[in-house]
Parts: structure tokens; C-alpha cells; sequence
């Protein structure tokens, strides 16, 4: 199966990326069977050919959670966004009752 994703491409500390069509299976750096675009995230900026992405669509490729939200955003789909984040954030586990680190602390300090 084709999916429209993501690939990284830039300096280390200004990722651009690049809207490419692959192979599912395929890791994103490992080539390509199409560039479609282009997104840098430090300026918003967003160039795709909205024809071949239509192309690729209609022949049955997937676009990725956050490729989608950029072309919803470019107005090529009418789909609504997604939510592209996989795992909500975790929260830190809270302290047992009853227990501070200050007493935690004097008791190790005391041992030595």
C-alpha cells in the first residue's frame, strides 16, 4: 500500500521535510516513488502538487495523520483535521502520601 508521508530532510537543528509517496513498509529516508512537496516548519511554508496528490489518492494511497492536517490546512482535502499525535502525555506518578524528600533525604545522609 502507497502512503503520502513525511521525510526528513535539512541540517541537523532546521528539519525540512519533504512530502514524498513510499511504500508503507519502507522506511522514509530509504527512497522514494514520488516527491510531491515540500514543508518547512520553521516558516509554515508548504509547497505541494496538489494534482499528484489528488492522483495518488484516487489510485488508493493513504496520507499520513499530520500530511493529512497539512493538506486540509492547503485546502486540498475537505476531510477535518486529526489528531496526529500517538501516545497522550503521561504524567509524572505523584508521591505516596505521607512521604516527602526532604525526610527521604535526611535518612540517607544519616546512614552514611
Amino acid at each position: 500500500m502507497l502512503r503520502i508521508r513525511l521525510a526528513r530532510v535539512g541540517k541537523r537543528g532546521h528539519a525540512t521535510f519533504r512530502i514524498v509517496v513510499t511504500e508503507h513498509t519502507r522506511p522514509p529516508k530509504s527512497g522514494s516513488l514520488k516527491a510531491l512537496g515540500s514543508y518547512d516548519p520553521h516558516t509554515n511554508r508548504v509547497q505541494v502538487n496538489a494534482d499528484l496528490v489528488k492522483h495518488y489518492l484516487a489510485h488508493g494511497a493513504q496520507v499520513s495523520p499530520t500530511v493529512h492536517n497539512l493538506l486540509v490546512d492547503q485546502g486540498i482535502l475537505t476531510a477535518a483535521k486529526v489528531s496526529a499525535r500517538k501516545f497522550p502525555k503521561q504524567q509524572a506518578p505523584a508521591a505516596p502520601a505521607g512521604t516527602s524528600a526532604a525526610s527521604g533525604v535526611s535518612a540517607v545522609a544519616g546512614t552514611a
